[in-house]
C-alpha cells in the first residue's frame, strides 16, 4: 500500500497501481494518514481483487473502484473515517452520506478537531518551484 487511497495488485503475475475512485485518503504526514494506509492494507492484504477501472490520473494510475475480499474499499475507507469522498472526482453518489455518518460518529479521522481534506493539506504544502 502506498497510502490509504492507492495499492498496488498482482494481475497475471504482474503489479497493476490503482488509485481508489471517488475519495482521497490523508496524506501520509497528516493526522490518520499511516492509519488509512493501515486500513486499507487491512481490507485488501492477502485477499482477491477485483477492479472497475473509471478513469486513469496524470500519474498513470488507473482509477477505480476495488473491492477486495467482497468488499468494496472506496466505500468502506469512507465508512471507516479512512478516506473523505473528493467532490471534485466523486461519481458515487452514496458516498457523502456515508461520510456524513463518519462524521457524526466521529470515526477515524473524523476524531480529529479540524481535519484537513488532502486536496487543501497538498496546497499548503507544495513548495513553490
Amino acid at each position: 500500500m502506498a497510502d490509504g487511497d492507492t495499492l498496488t495488485i498482482l494481475q497475471d503475475n504482474r503489479p497493476v497501481k490503482l488509485r481508489l475512485a471517488n475519495v482521497d485518503a490523508p496524506e501520509k504526514s497528516q493526522p490518520f494518514g499511516q492509519k488509512s494506509k493501515q486500513s486499507l492494507s487491512d481490507l485488501c492484504w492477502n485477499r482477491d481483487a477485483q477492479y472497475e477501472t473509471q478513469d486513469t490520473d496524470r500519474y498513470g494510475r488507473t482509477v477505480a473502484v476495488v473491492t477486495c475480499g467482497g468488499v468494496e474499499v472506496n466505500r468502506a475507507q469512507v465508512e471507516r473515517g479512512m478516506a473523505w469522498v473528493y467532490p471534485k472526482y466523486n461519481k458515487d453518489r452514496s458516498l457523502p452520506a456515508l461520510q456524513d455518518q463518519a462524521r457524526e460518529d466521529r470515526r477515524g479521522l473524523w476524531a480529529d478537531r479540524d481535519p484537513v481534506p488532502p486536496w487543501e493539506y497538498r496546497k499548503k504544502t507544495r513548495r513553490p518551484d
